[in-house]
């Protein structure tokens, strides 16, 4: 299978000497849902850069002791990670740092190339060495080649962005600037803000910016280059409008944190319009409406506010426990389920149940879900799906991999019903997916199979990672 990431951006500039690299770790922790394999810090004190990156959730990597060895600093770049398939290796955590001729760089990604392979292939028949196999390398690699041709980063920046296809929102710090991109379809959110000393900060999500005290300026428009210095902030949008606009419908569905603000649409509004769109298109006499937690929660309010069925919490969540969508391995996928979920028995016993999630995808979570709720004494389990069915891969960096993976290329809803144990099963219907963010300004392919770039032909992002034997069936 290949590497599609979902991650996380931070960074802050700020006009004097200060704790950057807490402010940052603050930023990452509001980001922690967008990965939990890995994370890292680079602090800028001067043009001197020092760094920290491991495997792990924030709060683990960054103890108050590591903190502490940070130095003050004017400028700082954060990334939290996941991979979905092998590259689970401290190499691969990001943000990446470059030395080169005309000075030092630090860069955070967040997305997927769909023209990677083809860039690294031909930096490698330059002469390049790569150390990781992100695309965040590869984008790292292209940056300092037209650095060295180019008399600012911003222009080198600039430059790049002509050679890349995808997915990419990107915060990196050079010596004397932060440079905050996103990609001409936008599939990626990025936004900024001000502190009130004066400082800018630049985010994947709107809530990482209220964390840190922040207020939110606006999304960084598809396309745009924001150049921050000591001097303020500069926007260059040479790469704006040249493409229509495709944000991630996904974001809204389950990525983002329900408190963000994705280019002017509250994501909490987004989960509650879907919920309403289900109790229309799937009514359902039922005694309880219950979401799975966390981004199934918003979307249960909705359709309970539409159908005139009680809501209630039927599920609690173990906070402690990452992500399951997101867990590398089935094995892992089916033992956090039950680790991460308990039924509240009292809510569920002898009742009718609609039971309203973000997505199914393999199938696995749904089925070990259901049967909680079924020991728990549920009656009735009527399942709606805050989404449409997964058919086609992703190639702009969410776990949608492969067809063989995907239960719905395989089965009929009604099949997918009784694979997963529910007395009926509805899915939001794809013409409605636009009245979530009232616009078609969205990506997706992965329900539709309508992608806005060229379809990569060559998936082998993981090759180094394989064994001789697996790469010689590729």
């Amino acid at each position: 299978m290949a590497i599609h990431e979902e991650c996380g951006v931070f960074g802050v500039i700020g006009t004097k000497k200060e704790n950057a690299a807490g402010i940052v770790y603050y930023g990452l922790y509001a980001l922690q849902h967008r990965g939990q394999e890995s994370c890292g810090i680079v602090v800028n004190d001067d043009g001197a850069f020092s760094s920290y990156k491991d495997l792990g959730l924030v709060s683990e990597v960054f103890s108050k002791d590591t903190l502490s060895h940070f130095p003050m600093g004017n400028m700082a770049v954060g990334h939290v990670r996941y991979g979905t398939t092998g590259g689970n290796t401290r190499n691969n955590c990001q943000p990446i740092e470059v030395n080169h001729q005309k000075g030092k760089m630090a860069l955070a990604h967040n997305g997927n190339l769909s023209n990677s392979l083809e860039l690294r292939d031909n930096l490698e028949l330059s002469g390049a060495i790569f150390h990781t196999t992100s695309d965040t390398e590869t984008i790292a690699y292209v940056i300092t080649r037209e650095r060295l041709r180019t008399p600012s980063i911003e222009e080198a920046v600039s430059n790049t962005m002509n050679l890349l296809e995808g997915a990419y929102s990107l915060v990196l710090i050079s010596s004397t600037k932060m440079i905050a991109a996103r990609d001409p379809y936008g599939f990626r959110p990025l936004c900024y803000g001000k502190m009130a000393d004066g400082a800018y900060v630049a985010a994947s999500e709107s809530c990482a910016l209220s964390a840190v005290g922040a207020e939110f300026i606006r999304d960084v428009l598809p396309g745009e280059i924001l150049v921050f210095t000591k001097n303020g902030v500069e926007s260059r949008r040479e790469h704006c409008e040249k493409q229509s606009q495709r944000t991630c419908i996904f974001e809204y569905i389950y990525f983002a944190r329900p408190d963000s603000v994705i280019d002017g649409i509250s994501v909490h509004e987004s989960r509650m319009k879907a919920g309403e769109l289900l109790a229309e298109s799937y009514p359902k006499c039922a005694d309880i409406v219950i979401g799975v937690p966390d981004s199934g929660l918003d979307a249960a309010l909705g359709y309970a506010k539409k159908s005139g069925i009680p809501y209630g919490i039927g599920l609690i969540k173990n906070k402690y426990i990452g992500r399951t969508f997101i867990s590398p391995g089935q094995d892992e996928r089916l033992d956090k389920v039950r680790i991460k979920l308990s039924p509240v028995k009292n809510v569920i016993n002898g009742k009718g149940v609609v039971l309203i999630d973000d997505s199914i995808v393999r199938g696995t979570t749904s089925k070990c879900i259901v049967k909680l709720l079924r020991d728990a004494g549920a009656k009735e389990i009527h399942m709606r799906i805050s989404a449409p069915p997964f058919l086609y891969p992703c190639y702009y960096g969410t776990d949608i991999d492969s067809e063989e993976n995907l239960i719905a290329c395989h089965h009929s809803v009604d099949e997918i019903a009784r694979m997963i144990g529910v007395d009926s099963l509805g899915y939001l219907p794809i013409e409605k997916l636009n009245k979530l963010i009232g616009s078609e300004d969205y990506c997706a392919a992965c329900f539709q199979g309508k992608y806005p770039t060229k379809i990569p032909a060559d998936l082998r992002k993981d090759r180094f990672e394989r064994k001789l034997s697996e790469r010689m069936c590729l």
